[in-house]
C-alpha cells in the first residue's frame, strides 16, 4: 500500500521530469533556430542532404548563388540539380560524386576545380566541402558548404595570360639581345656616312626626306657601296629609332628556311624545330626591318612577304594563328629588279610595294672626291684596331687611290687600306692596286689615236645629263665597248661585268634584251 507521502513524492517527480523534458525541447528548438539564423546569414552557400542525396536544408546564399529556390532543393536529388555534368558537358554519374561520397565513406571531401549548374542553365566554378553528419553514431547525411570562385578563376586566368605575355616578352627580348649581340660582333664598314661630294650629299638629302615617313625604301647599288649604312641612317632618323633595326641577309638564308627565318615557327613544325622561334618580322615589330639582297627571296615566298606589307599580318610556320605586326620595310639590292620582273624572277606587285622611295647608293668611282676622307677614316680606325701608329696619307697615295676604278667600292677600299697598314714600313703607305681593265685597254691601244683614247675613257667614266633614249643608247654602247675590251668575256676577273661595275647576271640580261652580239 502506497502511503500518501510516497504518492506525493512520485507525482512531484513526474512533474519535474515533464518540466525538464519540456525545457530541453525548448532549448533544442532555440539552438536549432539560432543555428538556422547563423546558416542563413552565412555568405557561403550551405545546404544539407540525407543519405539518399535528397536536400534537407538550403540557406539564402545558396539560393542567391545558384538561383534554385528552397522548395526546389528540399525534397529533391541535389546532384541532379546542379552537379550532373562536367564543364565539357560530359555526364557526371552520382556514383562518382564526391559530395555524395561523404555520407557513404564518412570522410570529408573537397573540390576546387568543378562546376555547379545554375537554375538559368549557366554554370559557375565552385570550391566546396562535403562533411558527413552523424546522428546517434550513424551516418545520416552531409552538409555542403560552397562558394562561387568565378572572380578568382578570372584573376588566375588573367595572371596566367600575364605570365605568358611576360614569357613571350622575355623570349622576344632574349631574341633581340642575341640578334643585337650578333650585330655588334660584326665589323661595319664605317660608323657614319663619310663624304662631302655632291653625290653623297644628294643621298643624305633623300635620307632626310624619307626618314620621318613610313614609306618603304628600296636602296639600289653595287656591292660594297654602303647600302646598309643608308638603311641605318634612315632608321636612326625615324620615329622608330627606339625600336631595333633588324637586318636579314636574304642571300645567306637557305631556301627551305626562308619562311621560318622571316615569320618564325612553332615547336615541332618541321624536323629540327625543337623549340618555338620568333621570326625576324616579329622581332622588328614597331621598328624597321632591312632586307639586304631582297632580289634573292624565292618567288614562292614573295607573296607572303607582300601580305605583310599590305596587311601587316603573318603566321608562324606550323601555326594557324594570325599575328599582327607593324614593321617598316627598307630593302636593298644590287640587281636590276626591273629586269628581274621582266624575266619573271621577281613579282611586279612586290617590286612596286618596295620601290615607293628609291635611293641610289653611289659607287665609289663616281664619288672620288670622298676617297681622301674615307681613306683617312679607315687608316685611323684600322691602326687603332691593329694597335699600330697611324701612317700618313700622302698626296701621291690619294692620287693613286683616286685613279683606281674600285669595282669592290668602299668595302674594297677598306680592305686595301688594312692590307697596306699591315705591310707598312717606315710609316709610309704603299697600295698594291691592280690597273683597271679600262686603263689597260687605253694604255695598250697603240692603234688608237689620242682622240679615240679620250673618247673611250669618257664613255667608261661618269655619266652626264642625258635623255632616257640617250641614256639607253649610251649604256648599250658602253656594254659594246666593254665586251670589245674584254674580248667577249662577261664574268670573272677582267670580265665586262667587272669593268662596268655590275653583276654578270645583270649584264647578261641587258645583252639579251638589247640584242647585243658578244662575239
Amino acid at each position: 500500500m502506497v502511503t500518501p507521502s510516497k504518492k506525493s513524492s512520485r507525482t512531484t517527480t513526474k512533474r519535474t521530469a515533464a518540466t525538464t523534458t519540456g525545457t530541453k525541447s525548448h532549448s533544442h528548438a532555440l539552438v536549432r533556430q539560432e543555428l538556422e539564423l547563423i546558416l542563413q546569414a552565412a555568405g557561403d552557400g550551405i545546404y544539407g542532404i540525407d543519405c539518399k542525396g535528397i536536400g534537407t536544408f538550403a540557406n539564402r546564399a545558396s539560393a542567391e548563388i545558384l538561383g534554385w529556390k528552397e522548395d526546389e532543393v528540399i525534397g529533391h536529388a541535389v546532384h541532379a540539380l546542379h552537379h550532373h555534368s562536367r564543364p565539357d558537358g560530359s555526364p557526371y554519374p552520382k556514383e562518382e560524386c564526391p559530395i555524395y561520397a561523404a555520407f557513404s565513406d564518412g570522410r570529408v571531401h573537397r573540390g576546387d576545380d568543378e562546376i555547379f549548374w545554375k537554375a538559368d542553365g549557366t554554370c559557375i566554378p565552385v570550391e566546396y566541402t562535403s562533411t558527413p553528419i552523424y546522428d546517434q553514431g550513424k551516418l545520416s547525411g552531409a552538409v555542403v558548404v560552397f562558394k562561387d570562385i568565378s572572380e578568382r578563376k578570372r584573376n588566375e586566368e588573367a595572371l596566367q595570360v600575364a605570365h605568358l605575355e611576360l614569357a613571350r616578352m622575355k623570349e622576344r627580348l632574349e631574341e633581340e639581345n642575341a640578334y643585337l649581340q650578333e650585330e655588334f660582333s660584326e665589323q661595319h664598314n664605317f660608323k657614319d656616312i663619310i663624304g662631302n661630294s655632291c653625290a653623297i650629299n644628294q643621298v643624305l638629302s633623300q635620307v632626310e626626306l624619307v626618314a620621318p615617313t613610313y614609306a618603304s625604301v628600296l636602296i639600289n647599288g653595287e656591292s660594297g657601296t654602303g647600302k646598309e649604312l643608308i638603311a641605318r641612317a634612315i632608321h636612326q632618323r625615324s620615329d622608330r629609332s627606339e625600336r631595333p633595326l633588324i637586318k636579314v641577309n636574304c642571300a645567306a638564308i637557305p631556301h627551305e628556311l626562308f619562311e621560318s627565318e622571316f615569320f618564325g615557327h612553332q615547336k615541332g613544325a618541321f624536323t629540327g624545330a625543337i623549340k618555338e622561334r620568333i621570326g625576324r618580322f616579329e622581332l622588328a615589330d614597331g621598328g624597321t626591318i632591312f632586307l639586304d639582297e631582297v632580289g634573292e627571296i624565292p618567288l614562292d615566298l614573295q607573296s607572303k612577304l607582300l601580305r605583310v606589307l599590305q596587311e601587316g599580318q603573318l603566321e608562324r610556320v606550323g601555326e594557324s594563328q594570325t599575328r599582327n605586326v607593324d614593321v617598316r620595310i627598307i630593302a636593298a639590292t644590287n640587281r636590276d629588279l626591273k629586269i628581274e620582273v621582266e624575266e619573271n624572277r621577281f613579282r611586279e606587285d612586290l617590286y612596286f610595294r618596295l620601290n615607293v622611295f628609291p635611293i641610289e647608293a653611289v659607287p665609289l668611282r663616281k664619288r672620288s672626291d670622298d676617297i681622301p676622307l674615307l681613306a683617312q677614316h679607315f687608316i685611323t680606325s684600322t691602326s687603332r684596331k691593329l694597335n699600330r701608329p697611324a701612317p700618313k696619307l700622302s698626296l701621291a697615295n690619294v692620287k693613286q687611290l683616286q685613279a683606281y676604278r674600285w669595282p669592290g667600292n668602299i668595302r674594297e677600299l677598306q680592305n686595301v687600306i688594312e692590307r697596306a697598314i699591315i705591310i707598312c714600313q717606315n710609316n709610309k703607305l704603299s697600295f698594291d692596286l691592280p690597273n683597271s681593265t679600262a686603263d689597260n685597254l687605253i694604255a695598250n691601244a697603240a692603234t688608237q689615236s689620242e682622240k679615240e683614247v679620250t673618247m673611250t675613257r669618257n664613255k667608261l667614266s661618269e655619266p652626264q645629263a642625258y635623255s632616257e633614249d640617250e641614256r639607253l643608247e649610251r649604256d648599250r654602247k658602253n656594254i659594246q665597248l666593254a665586251l670589245a675590251a674584254c674580248k667577249g668575256r662577261i664574268s670573272g676577273e677582267n670580265g665586262a661585268a667587272q669593268l662596268l661595275g655590275i653583276k654578270p647576271t645583270t649584264l647578261t640580261s641587258r645583252i639579251k634584251k638589247w640584242g647585243i652580239v658578244t662575239s
